[in-house]
């Protein structure tokens, strides 16, 4: 890979291992582990994508964390959501 590569990002990514919570409206939602947080999106893994929806609320319960998003990219198991 090329050290030249240019950050497209608007904000600066934060790693992190954390276990939260893909929420959709009606009360059902997935248990999910978050990858990378910014001030504008995130980067979690579910088991499964099937049946995600074009948005929800990521739940984080140890950061008392609770933004609406939706997802922007997938890959596997790996989705890249931006808040709302």
């Amino acid at each position: 890979m090329s050290d030249n590569i240019t950050e497209r990002r608007r904000a600066t990514r934060h790693r992190v291992l954390k276990g939260g919570r893909l929420a959709f409206n009606g009360g059902g939602g997935v248990d999910c582990t978050v990858r990378n947080i910014s001030q504008t999106g995130a980067r979690v893994d579910v088991a499964d994508l099937v049946g995600l929806p074009g948005s929800f609320t990521l739940l984080i319960d140890v950061d008392h964390f609770m933004r609406h998003c939706h997802p922007v990219w997938s890959h596997g198991r790996h989705v890249g959501v931006a808040f709302d």
